[in-house]
């Protein structure tokens, strides 16, 4: 029972915290253009609990969650989302290029993160030996969450903020189009997460896209942010190599 209270608390305190500075640098970068709504809707703030959807961050992370431990053992795959931050794109001086940068906010926020991680590595062997392996895990997963919620974030279909990036690239006209697929964007999502792979399953097919990029994705980039810390090897030993 306790290993199983750990591998919760792993898991979800990094996910808490990778969601929390990821929608606050949202409301920062909006801030820093000229843009206080978030800040009028108190959502520039550290505290969790203001940026909390009650399904996307509770209800359908801990189904995961509990699902995942007690079935596999493990935490393979997570996925949720947190009240979207409320931007007024009127107030920047060019609203496209705001929300580009705005939503460029969030995965690179996410990807410093996991670079921090790295770093703090360091300071790991100088822990108490009991508690040195807890630490590694602690910080393995939080790389790996940040590294997983931004990569997933850049996906191009919006309402993801790779989906905003790409309308703040495109030309106008092909921009406005692309804008439209907002309104069904998180059903397209859902569709291509959960439904498309579990129909596949059922009908003796492997198709799970999002999953098999982020899983290609990983590793590679748990690599390269251990080498921009400065660890050699990228990191080899952390991933349990030879």
């Amino acid at each position: 029972m306790t290993g199983v209270l750990l591998a919760i608390l792993l898991a979800a305190v990094p996910t808490i915290i990778a969601i929390t500075l990821h929608e606050a640098a949202h409301g920062y970068a909006a801030l820093a253009m000229g843009d206080d709504t978030a800040r009028q809707a108190g959502r520039l703030s550290l505290n969790p609990l203001a940026h909390v959807d009650r399904f996307g961050t509770i209800i359908l992370p801990g189904f995961l969650l509990v699902t995942q431990l007690l079935t596999f053992g493990r935490v393979g795959f997570m996925f949720g989302w947190a009240k979207p931050v409320p931007v007024s794109a009127w107030k920047f001086r060019d609203p496209r290029r705001g929300m580009m940068v705005v939503a460029a906010a969030g995965p690179a926020m996410n990807f410093l993160l996991a670079w921090l991680g790295a770093l703090a590595l360091y300071p790991v062997p100088l822990l108490p030996e009991v508690v040195q392996g807890p630490a590694l895990q602690f910080l393995f997963y939080f790389m790996l969450v940040n590294i997983v919620l931004g990569v997933f974030n850049l996906i191009p279909v919006p309402p993801l903020d790779g989906g905003r990036i790409v309308v703040g690239l495109l030309p106008l006209p092909a921009a406005r189009v692309w804008a439209r697929l907002e309104r069904a964007g998180i059903l397209i999502v859902l569709l291509v997460v959960f439904l498309l792979p579990a129909l596949a399953r059922q009908a003796g097919y492997s198709f799970d896209p999002v999953r098999t990029l982020l899983g290609a994705v990983a590793e590679p980039a748990i690599r390269l942010v251990l080498a921009l810390a400065g660890h050699p090897l990228g990191g080899a030993a952390l991933l349990g190599d030879d």
